[in-house]
């Protein structure tokens, strides 16, 4: 009843930061994935902002004759969800694949996710098997994995692979959407009926380093945590009416045990202003909780900037067109 229709045109969606050396075997390995799915495909190569030859490069591949490939240039680092998303604005098949630039995950599993959706899935995932990042890595993962599922309740095995597909009214409603901070394994779940897992391969980074530093790392949960849920400014209202309410009650303690056991036992009001002081220090916790859940309602309807500009858009009908104006 709800099944959708066969995939007729595919399209991969790479956001690239400074990854000169591994362009030429991205693109040679993705080419060849793409020509074995027997239908028709293009390749998006969104450059975020690159400081090597990066964007050189793409637009050179995006320029050679006959290619399927499309160079997305961006005027600076905006990041990978960012970068993505600008490379969803331009994409014309009907299944989106998002993969990365620094071949750890093979291009050559893209047919297994076309083929899988196929059977009517929304949205294929991917679980990396036997990764090849280090203990830390590993250990960061498990724990942002973990914290999404909390907040979403969504029971996904893997978020943080970014070899993903997506139909394209996911990717449309994905598009509607116009909050700056974006996780798009997450967004693009919300708005699922069908989603499904597979188990894909997972390689040794051959070019270059990680773009995610312990900083960035940190800052990603930070913003996983603002842009998923409104949860700890809850919490925060829920720590404060905890403190409230304990101070209460031991203050209530101090005026029976003072009543039963005499003034100097209390240390002569001591210990009930310690009460006191505790009861309005939650408070005041109570007070900024709700302060801050009006607050984050609001910065959710407002914050509409643009999550990226787009510099240049380079393929094959873009230079068709110049030629024909200029003839």
């Amino acid at each position: 009843m709800f099944d959708s229709p066969k995939v007729k045109k595919v399209s991969v969606v790479i956001p690239v930061y400074n990854e000169q050396e591994s362009l030429p075997e991205l693109i040679r390995r993705t080419e060849a994935a793409c020509a074995l799915l027997k239908r028709d495909y293009e390749i998006l190569l969104v450059d975020d902002g690159s400081s090597d030859d990066s964007a050189r490069m793409l637009c050179l591949a995006a320029e050679a004759p006959g290619s399927h490939i499309v160079a997305v240039l961006l005027n600076r680092n905006y990041g990978q969800h960012s970068a993505i998303m600008a490379g969803f604005s331009h994409v014309t098949g009907d299944l989106i694949i998002t993969l990365d630039a620094d071949l750890q995950n093979p291009p050559e599993e893209i047919p297994r996710l076309v083929e899988k959706a196929d059977e009517g899935y929304d949205v294929v995932g991917t679980v990396r098997q036997n990764r090849q990042d280090s203990i830390f890595r590993k250990s960061a993962s498990k724990m942002i994995n973990r914290l999404i599922q909390r907040a979403t309740g969504k029971a996904m095995g893997d978020y943080g692979c970014m070899l993903r597909a997506y139909r394209r009214h996911i990717i449309d409603a994905m598009l509607n959407c116009h909050e700056r901070s974006t996780f798009i394994p997450i967004l693009a779940n919300t708005f699922a009926r069908r989603t499904v897992e597979i188990p894909v391969l997972h390689a040794e980074r051959e070019f270059g380093d990680s773009k995610y530093s312990f900083m960035r790392l940190i800052n990603l949960m930070y913003d996983l945590v603002t842009c998923l849920t409104t949860t700890p400014l809850r919490l925060l209202s829920v720590v404060g009416s905890v403190i409230a309410l304990s101070g209460f009650a031991f203050a209530i303690l101090l005026v029976i045990l003072r009543l039963a056991l005499g003034a100097e036992w209390a240390g002569d009001g001591l210990f009930l202003l310690f009460a006191v002081l505790f009861m309005f220090i939650g408070a005041q916790f109570v007070g900024m909780g709700l302060l801050g859940e009006y607050i984050g309602r609001i910065y959710n309807d407002v914050r509409a900037r643009p999550r990226y500009f787009i510099q240049r858009v380079v393929r094959q009908e873009s230079l068709v067109a110049e030629e024909e104006n200029r003839s």
